[in-house]
């Protein structure tokens, strides 16, 4: 027997956000952080190094490799993607803006898919609200599209989303990837060929770049999940039956293809102490906020649709992809780039939390994101005309301190750019504390303008500071100043983002270290130079100067002269 559904929605509050409107926002989201700066230090630069390599002939296509260093992350598809744009793009685009285009695709098309999964879902038959004695309840075309919207929104609203979404590495691929297989398993029971078109180029772009055990979980649930759909097995037999296949030889092919490339990896790492955990938590917490407190909400009053005898499809599916990223976040130690794929479902699960809350809960999730997102805002703008005039001095020092070197200057476009965002946020304001007709999506417009609000000031009138305190540029320029008139630099015990930083950014010829390399001039990871001096050969080099990245406390480099012979290498 069926539960009865907690959700009480008449048809006037399914009123529709108007799809212009809509894609108008996510267009504000997507592009800030992508234009305007230089790779970013750590994955963002690695990967754009990988793929420069690629697209300069200088690295095999499948085993691309960077100062003799495999990826970290063995998913190839991504590189490619980057490596193509680059030698497709004209000569007048920034090449790191070119490596950039397929990943504004990426995050576009994840929007568009996790959209159209809880739209779908929204659509099944045990997620529709109770229907009233004399009509009225919502429709359930109108019903799903305003859950679909409340559910886009909330995902945008997510915190962690933010940067790992706007940086050219394998997480934003499997993101997209994983919300495209996850909108396939929700949209098979209404379409054919769509869905299935989606779910192959999903979890085959997911086994491709680097993650075929989450691949073949997520198709082995989304096949459990339709094969105990008893709606429509009653309603579409012939069609439930076709769909069954599909995902059973889609999920034997994931298998065969992530065996027969050797793509199978095991990475389990178990938090190991107290510490581990509680900053597990705390990334838990923050990362996935606002989501968590809803997806709770969700769970609690849909708990017999959930856990009874017949589970239903618009909450067992997205929990079940919950539950397998959440858990590679725990065993991964990658957590917060695992922790970006449960997002998709984490939103579908907060989305059906909106038709349940109450009204004295959507006003203290106003006021709360009204009061944070404003004083961010607020903050953000203190510290730009700080970094601009000096006034107040307190947050001038601040920067000048944090960022030595730095020099703040005056951009107009940004400017305008962060003061229309922030008129928009006003007029968002007025217009939510006004008297209007209650929709289901309304809850959710402040949390995502808020978080997009912060996100474009952040990279406007912030980005030339970011760029500065992110970038391997000023590094990179100060390393070529040191060892002119030399056009050739050996380098030993570098990370993989720091030889990228320095091939992107340097006018030198780069090398390894061997027993052959005639390079005068030497540089070493300083870290790697203070915990271990016995590697450097004091007859044959000679410690020159140090130089340390301009924000205070990250990674630095020690260059070193040859003094004469043959030896090159630290012994």
């Amino acid at each position: 027997m069926n539960q009865p559904s907690p959700a009480i929605v008449p048809q006037g509050a399914v009123r529709r956000l108007p799809h212009l409107a809509l894609w108008l926002f996510a267009l504000a989201y997507v592009l800030p952080g992508f234009i305007g700066r230089t790779p970013w230090r750590m994955a963002d630069i690695t990967a754009y190094g990988y793929m420069a390599e690629l697209a300069a002939g200088r690295a095999d296509w499948l085993a691309p490799k960077l100062g003799g260093m495999p990826p970290d992350v063995d998913g190839l598809l991504p590189y490619w993607l980057g490596a193509w744009a680059l030698q497709l793009a004209p000569d007048w685009v920034y090449p790191g803006f070119a490596a950039r285009l397929p990943f504004i695709g990426l995050l576009a098309l994840t929007l568009v898919a996790v959209w159209q999964g809880i739209y779908y879902l929204a659509r099944s038959p045990l997620a529709q609200p109770v229907a009233f004695a004399f009509g009225g309840e919502a429709r359930p075309h109108d019903y799903a599209r305003a859950m679909a919207d409340g559910g886009l929104l909330a995902f945008i609203a997510c915190l962690g989303l933010a940067q790992l979404s706007h940086e050219t590495t394998p997480a934003l691929a499997q993101l997209c990837f994983v919300a495209l297989s996850f909108y396939a398993f929700a949209a098979l029971p209404y379409r054919r060929w769509t869905p299935a078109l989606s779910a192959l180029v999903g979890l085959t772009g997911l086994t491709l770049s680097g993650g075929p055990a989450l691949a073949l979980l997520l198709a082995l649930g989304g096949l459990l999940a339709h094969a105990l759909d008893r709606t429509q097995a009653l309603e579409a037999p012939q069609r439930h039956r076709h769909g069954l296949w599909r995902l059973l030889a889609l999920t034997v092919f994931i298998a065969a293809l992530a065996t027969t490339l050797d793509l199978w990896r095991w990475r389990i790492e178990l938090p190991n102490g107290t510490a581990d955990w509680q900053s597990l938590a705390r990334l838990l917490l923050w990362f996935t906020w606002p989501l968590w407190p809803l997806v709770l909400w969700t769970l609690w009053y849909w708990r017999r649709q959930l856990f009874g005898r017949q589970p239903s499809r618009h909450l067992s599916l997205p929990f079940w992809c919950a539950l397998i990223t959440v858990g590679a976040t725990v065993v991964t130690a990658a957590g917060d780039r695992a922790l970006l794929l449960a997002l998709p479902a984490l939103a579908t699960l907060a989305a059906f939390a909106l038709p349940t809350m109450n009204r004295s809960v959507s006003a203290l999730i106003d006021w709360f994101t009204l009061l944070f997102f404003t004083t961010c805002a607020l903050v953000i703008w203190v510290v730009w005309i700080a970094m601009q005039t000096g006034i107040p001095p307190q947050p001038a020092a601040n920067v000048a301190k944090l960022l030595p070197g730095f020099e703040p200057r005056f951009i107009i476009l940004p400017f305008v750019f962060a003061t229309v965002a922030t008129l928009a946020w006003g007029w968002l304001v007025k217009w939510r504390i006004g008297r209007h007709r209650s929709a289901l999506w309304k809850s959710m417009v402040l949390p995502a303008g808020g978080a997009a609000l912060c996100w474009l000031l952040v990279t406007t009138l912030w980005m030339p500071a970011i760029d500065h305190a992110r970038s391997y540029a000023p590094l990179a320029k100060r390393i070529d100043t040191a060892v002119q008139p030399s056009t050739c630099l050996s380098w030993y015990g570098l990370s993989r983002y720091q030889i990228a930083g320095l091939q992107i950014h340097s006018q030198l010829k780069l090398e390894p270290t061997t027993d052959h390399s005639t390079c005068a001039w030497l540089i070493v990871d300083l870290e790697l130079v203070r915990q271990m001096p016995e590697i450097i050969n004091p007859l044959q080099w000679k410690q020159v100067i140090v130089l340390e990245h301009p924000r205070p406390g990250d990674e630095g480099v020690a260059i070193l002269r040859r003094l004469g012979g043959t030896e090159t290498a630290p012994r």
